[in-house]
């Protein structure tokens, strides 16, 4: 350390050179850093999604979901495989373990599926989803134009706007939804077919053998090399409409002699409205590891390109920006921080006294901060929540290698002004190095363990580790190099007296230290009452994984009956937002996507919901709060009885179905066998889940309810008129769905072409269906109730699995109480009233699965902490009494945190948990300074109280100014209000109240017991 110190000091210039390089080369990284709301939560995960038109869920489940599954279990390092299976579509995601390679899961997924496709179904389609994770959703929009149809309106976005945006780097995906997809329809007349006696299958089979293009091959014509096709792909409605087919008279008809060719629809599979009117959007999903903010930045300028171009009347309306949020949630961990570096300026000039010296400490703050932003570009952190938040943890530590090697400088000026002045700085620095360097390496050491988190929490946490791990070093490196350079020139080399304000606390502190020895006991006594005072506060301090981040607006899930229809969903729909747009006035606008859209990203019923509700300025509300803006909005749900709803935000929505599949701050799966079972099961705990106080909001997913037709072709009937139920189901599907045959492409736009029958004979009641005429190979017709049995019954309308395990959900949030008393209590409700069926069992998800697990993860890195604390101070002393002194000091810590958290009504979650860890560093380090301080200054007096008291007195003002310094740099985030700041605050009411209670045990108690101690034994 000697040498590099004296290179430091005699060579100043090239250190300050290099200095003024590296703050350059940090705004550059600061630049670069990838800036979004939080960090990369998502774990490794691949989706399979697969579309099986007109198969009702549990035909899916049996011929694709399962054969999917169970080829996919064999995959290594999977986590959890879930999946959703509804009518028409089944999603399967797997988890993978940390650290696996999204490249290599996708791929192992991709070759799985391969290997069972052959065997699956024929008519699906699908396949992987775009490389994405849950929270990709980055950017939605919905479009309007009073002069356009619902269908021109989703034209302009399918062929205009998604094609434009697709281009834009870091665009995984651009779905469309809503209003009415265009096709080319042909509508067949039956009579026509049966006079030209040409049957349904064969004019499809003749359509699909005609449109089309044919490879060839290759001739060669002279030294020409010529490539060969045949063309028969239709350009246009002219085309289809000529198409000839040969009759069973051996005559020719054309395509336009058998039916009519218009323009049609394909069947929806969702819907969109925008304040109670039918709209269509887009959504915009980011690739994984993207930069969010430049991603949507980007989107904004080809929008913004694209806009003058849309027809007159057009209007884009953006209800969903993620790029808003991390603004402002990064714009409130900034102003904290910026906060935080004043307040601590502030204090290190009225302690110091000295504007130079607190300049040279000050100076410290900027310069390791910009080491840090160049750390985290190096390893790849992006600057969010909880990694600025860390370097705002961190700010009231920063100072203080910083501190204490200024402090020693003035000291030592005064002492030793006699020598040269880079002299003087030379001896100062080099005196206090080794207590720098230990005490940076035991905060380190502190909160090094965070890096080992796993979960949830670890990937939250993780980066507030890094940058603070970062931000010590960096102020060590400061303070050992920089700062002996600053202060041989701003520092005055005249001797300045001790502040008055110093003098005055060194006085008034001495006497009250004087009379805490003089009363051992009850000073003693009244400090293990305060640490019982916090063993009974503890108790009733409630538990949580993790405050809710106010994202700003809000989201409402509704679930309606599983057979509701399309049109009365988007009815229903659309009265609830003009309800809710009528008789609350803080809601600003309401966009609504109803079910899913074609490419079955977010594979949802047609009853289901999710409402984005957007919100009016918060200085413009009438509510005092969100939680009462809620339960106005709830009141209003309320009136529409057998609606479930949720209320939930963007991420948070997200996020909850990333880790337990649906969402919700409980989740109680109940899994076995049988669809009816776990139905009834479920509604048995949803009864007894709203009984329990706290809960609100419950609901459970409708798993079966869903109507279904049975049509069966009589074996006698197949027989005598050779017709197969294939020919049959396309029959009837002609009259349903329509039958989608081929595509017509004119230049980059691919119309659907379809056969269907007309709007006015498509089927819409049961009679129809039973009177629907069906062409039989002998030329003669019958109505389908002669040639099949029809009846109806009741199905599964959703079957989800994990693990291969069909489940049921009841979801409920928790409110006016923390989750785990909540689950607790609803856990013995549950042991009591319920008696589930053999092979049946529950599985508590959502947060209180994720708080257990953190919990879990705590109570092992603490102990493993406290062992490394304890190693370093055995080291440090050789003593063991004197390591346990130190040791004492924890409990005392950790009081003010539990006093803190009760007082201000906080919950016990993980940033409260890890901030208790941080309170381990500061009560080890204010300890580490006041005893060795006692054992440098031991052989100068003889009587053990002088020593105390004048030891104490030296260090009073270090031991001050470091935990005023980190008190008030964290009161920025404790006070702070914006998006962001709840995750936090509480860690910041945590360290602010335990540096209170560490501050005093350290200046009184600590001292007190090192007298007991000394006194008893001649030696330490």
């Amino acid at each position: 350390m000697a040498a590099i110190l004296r290179f430091v000091l005699t060579q100043r210039v090239f250190i300050l050179a290099l200095t003024a390089l590296v703050l350059a080369l940090a705004v550059q990284a600061w630049q670069r850093l990838p800036i979004d709301a939080f960090p990369d939560i998502s774990p490794t995960q691949a989706k399979l999604i697969i579309r099986a038109p007109g198969m009702t869920a549990a035909e899916i489940e049996a011929q694709i979901t399962q054969p999917i599954e169970t080829e996919l279990l064999g995959i290594p390092n999977q986590a959890i495989l879930r999946s959703t299976t509804k009518y028409g579509i089944t999603s399967i995601t797997i988890d993978f373990a940390e650290g696996v390679d999204i490249y290599w899961a996708r791929q192992q997924v991709s070759e799985r599926l391969s290997g069972v496709w052959g065997s699956l179904p024929e008519g699906i389609d699908g396949g992987l989803a775009p490389m994405s994770t849950p929270l990709s959703e980055i950017f939605m929009l919905s479009y309007s134009n009073p002069n356009l149809t619902l269908a021109e309106r989703r034209h302009l976005l399918d062929w205009q706007v998604r094609p434009l945006l697709r281009t834009v780097s870091g665009v995984a995906e651009v779905t469309t939804m809503g209003g009415f997809v265009t096709t080319l329809q042909f509508t067949p007349d039956l009579g026509r077919l049966q006079q030209a006696g040409i049957s349904l299958a064969q004019l499809v089979e003749w359509l699909q053998q005609n449109h089309l293009n044919g490879s060839v091959g290759r001739i060669d014509n002279g030294s020409t090399s010529l490539i060969l096709r045949t063309e028969g792909k239709l350009a246009d409605q002219y085309d289809l409409a000529q198409l000839k087919l040969p009759t069973a008279t051996g005559e020719t008809i054309t395509l336009a002699q058998l039916g009519e060719i218009s323009n049609g629809y394909l069947p929806r599979f969702g819907g969109v409205t925008h304040n109670g009117e039918e709209t269509a959007q887009a959504m915009i999903i980011a690739l994984k590891d993207t930069n969010t903010n430049e991603v949507v930045a980007a989107v904004k300028a080809q929008l913004a390109q694209l806009e003058p171009t849309l027809p007159p009347g057009s209007e884009l309306n953006v209800f969903y920006d993620r790029a808003d949020l991390i603004s402002t949630a990064v714009s409130t961990i900034i102003e904290a921080l910026l906060a935080a570096v004043l307040l601590v300026i502030l204090i290190l000039f009225i302690f110091l006294a000295d504007v130079r010296a607190a300049l040279v400490v000050a100076l410290s703050i900027p310069l390791a901060v910009a080491i840090t932003f160049l750390a985290m570009d190096q390893v790849g952190l992006t600057a969010n929540l909880m990694s600025l938040g860390g370097i705002v943890i961190a700010i009231g530590m920063l100072v203080d290698a910083a501190v204490v090697v200024v402090e020693n400088i003035v000291t030592q000026s005064q002492k030793q002004a006699y020598l040269p002045r880079a002299h003087r700085i030379y001896r100062a620095t080099l005196a206090v190095a080794q207590p720098v360097i230990s005490g940076t390496a035991i905060v380190i050491i502190v909160f090094a363990p965070l890096l080992f988190l796993s979960g949830l929490e670890g990937k939250l946490f993780s980066p507030v580790a890094q940058t603070i791990v970062f931000a010590m070093l960096a102020s060590m490196l400061v303070a050992l190099t920089v700062i002996p350079v600053l202060a041989v020139t701003l520092i005055s080399a005249k001797p300045k007296p001790t502040p008055r304000l110093i003098q005055w606390l060194i006085a008034h502190y001495q006497r009250l230290l004087a009379r805490v020895i003089q009363r051992p006991a009850a000073w003693l006594i009244s400090a293990v009452g305060l640490l019982a005072v916090a063993a009974v506060a503890i108790s009733f301090t409630g538990k949580t994984f993790m405050p809710v981040m106010d994202e700003g607006d809000l989201i409402v899930q509704l679930e309606k009956h599983p057979s509701i229809n399309l049109a009365e969903s988007l009815a229903l729909d659309a009265q609830l937002e003009q309800r809710l747009l009528a008789d609350i006035p803080e809601i600003k606008q309401i966009v609504a996507r109803i079910g899913s859209d074609e490419l079955g990203m977010d594979a949802m019923g047609l009853n289901e919901t999710d409402m984005f509700i957007q919100l009016q300025p918060r200085d413009t509300w009438q509510v005092s709060d969100k939680a009462a803006l809620i339960d106005a909005i709830r009141k209003v749900l309320l009136d529409y009885p057998g609606i479930n709803f949720n209320f939930t935000q963007p991420i948070q929505m997200r996020v909850a179905e990333m880790l337990t599949g649906s969402s919700g701050d409980v989740a109680i799966k109940v899994f076995g066998d049988d669809i009816s079972t776990l139905s009834s099961t479920a509604q048995k705990i949803a009864e007894i889940t709203t009984g329990v106080a706290g809960s609100v909001d419950v609901q459970t997913t409708l798993i079966d309810g869903g109507e279904y037709i049975n049509i069966r072709l009589r074996p006698d009937v197949a027989a005598r008129y050779h017709l197969t139920t294939a020919e049959l189901s396309r029959l009837i599907r002609l009259f349903v769905d329509g039958l989608h045959v081929g595509d017509v492409i004119h230049g980059r736009i691919k119309t659907p072409l379809v056969f269907a029958a007309s709007n006015s004979s498509k089927l819409s009641y049961l009679q129809q269906l039973k009177d629907l005429p069906v062409s039989l190979p002998d030329g003669n017709w019958a109505p389908l109730s002669a040639l099949a049995t029809i009846s109806s019954d009741e199905g599964p309308s959703l079957i989800e699995r994990e693990n291969s395990s069909r489940f049921a959900v009841v979801t409920t949030n928790v409110s006016d109480r923390d989750v785990v008393s909540f689950v607790e209590e609803l856990q013995q409700q549950l042991a009591r009233e319920l008696q589930l069926p053999s092979g049946y069992y529950l599985n508590f998800g959502g947060e209180f699965e994720n708080q257990a697990r953190a919990t879990n993860n705590l109570l092992t890195i603490v102990p493993v902490v406290l062992l490394v604390i304890g190693l370093i101070l055995f080291a440090t002393f050789r003593s063991l009494a004197v390591a346990g002194l130190v040791f004492a000091n924890i409990p005392f810590a950790l009081m003010g945190g539990v006093l803190a958290l009760f007082i201000t009504g906080e919950y016990l979650s993980v940033p409260a948990s890890v901030g208790f860890i941080a309170l381990l560093g500061v009560a080890v380090l204010n300890g580490v300074v006041m005893l060795t301080h006692f054992q440098a200054i031991e052989h100068q007096h003889e009587q053990l109280e002088q020593l105390v008291i004048v030891g104490a007195s030296d260090r009073l003002r270090a031991i001050l100014m470091t935990a005023t310094t980190a008190m008030l740099g964290l009161f920025p985030l404790a006070l702070a209000t914006g998006p962001g700041a709840e995750i936090q605050r509480p860690l910041a009411i945590v360290v602010i109240g335990g540096l209170v209670t560490a501050t005093f045990t350290t200046l009184f108690i600590l001292p007190l017991m090192y007298k007991l101690l000394r006194g008893r034994h001649a030696r330490v």
